[in-house]
């Protein structure tokens, strides 16, 4: 009897998963083959949900009319200089809160944390106006800037439970070898919580890569907009370029999805390492 309920709970579970998975991936799969549809095909009835003909024009007029390469090159730079920024600053400011004890320290976690909960529209104005004044409205450097004071508080209290799971002990030890702190830091802990300091990177890098709220907000020149800026582009009052922007939404995905893929190992570490104690 209790075989028979274990199966049919099973049965129950692989069923739901399978079509939670289906209504996951669909999206996924819908914009993949719009992609690669011709033009005029994308729009006809009955919906066709596999091509009858392949084309890559979709793909070949990024190139040619959008310049999607310029964008790619832009977002490549932005999202890799904020997160290598932002994950090194935070691994500082991390440190100093799991190691060290000095007043307003919670008031300080207080703050990171309240930062993630209000909405980034409701600063828009101020930031802007700050951004005109310092000269660095359309440009990539302000950007990237702009980027990494938004990362900089999640990223430390997510690096702060890693470095409160490494004993004082070891850092101690290695002082005590004639390390300095620093040296300690750099020699010592830095390399066992690797795995965190690559999760933390990639969750900057995703963010920023995908960000497109301050993107559209910053950037006007076509030379300097980023991919989400420029997929916002094939939205206008009276058309959507469907093809166009499946085609630019299959190559946008694609260097996170390698991503996730070649550090998934280190993700999973990281997380579950940052999970144990806060």
């Amino acid at each position: 009897m209790i075989n028979r309920q274990s199966r049919v709970g099973l049965t129950v579970k692989v069923l739901v998963l399978g079509l939670w998975l289906v209504i996951t991936l669909f999206p996924l799969y819908w914009i993949a083959v719009t992609s690669f549809k011709k033009p005029g095909a994308i729009f006809s009835f009955p919906l066709s949900y596999w091509p009858t003909e392949w084309s890559l024009e979709n793909y070949s007029g990024l190139f040619d009319t959008a310049d999607f390469g310029t964008y790619v090159l832009n977002s490549l730079l932005v999202a890799t200089a904020a997160g290598l920024v932002a994950t090194l600053i935070a691994m500082f400011s991390a440190y100093v809160l799991a190691r060290f004890e000095f007043r307003s320290k919670g008031a300080v976690l207080l703050a990171f944390l309240a930062t993630q909960m209000i909405p980034a529209f409701i600063a828009l104005g101020p930031l802007y106006v700050m951004m005109v004044n310092l000269g660095l409205v359309d440009s990539r450097f302000g950007l990237a800037l702009v980027y990494i004071a938004v990362c900089i508080p999640f990223c430390t209290v997510m690096l702060r439970g890693f470095f409160a799971n490494i004993p004082d002990a070891l850092e101690e030890a290695a002082m005590i070898d004639g390390l300095s702190r620093v040296g300690a830091l750099f020699r010592v802990v830095v390399p066992v919580m690797k795995p965190g300091i690559v999760a933390a990177f990639i969750f900057n890098f995703v963010n920023c890569w995908n960000e497109l709220f301050l993107s559209v907000t910053l950037l006007n020149k076509d030379a300097h907009k980023t991919i989400p800026t420029a997929l916002n582009g094939f939205i206008t009052s009276y058309n959507i370029d469907w093809g166009s922007m499946s085609a630019a939404a299959v190559l946008t995905i694609l260097p996170t999805m390698l991503l996730f893929a070649f550090a998934s190992r280190y993700i999973v570490q990281g997380l579950t390492a940052g999970a144990v104690k806060g």
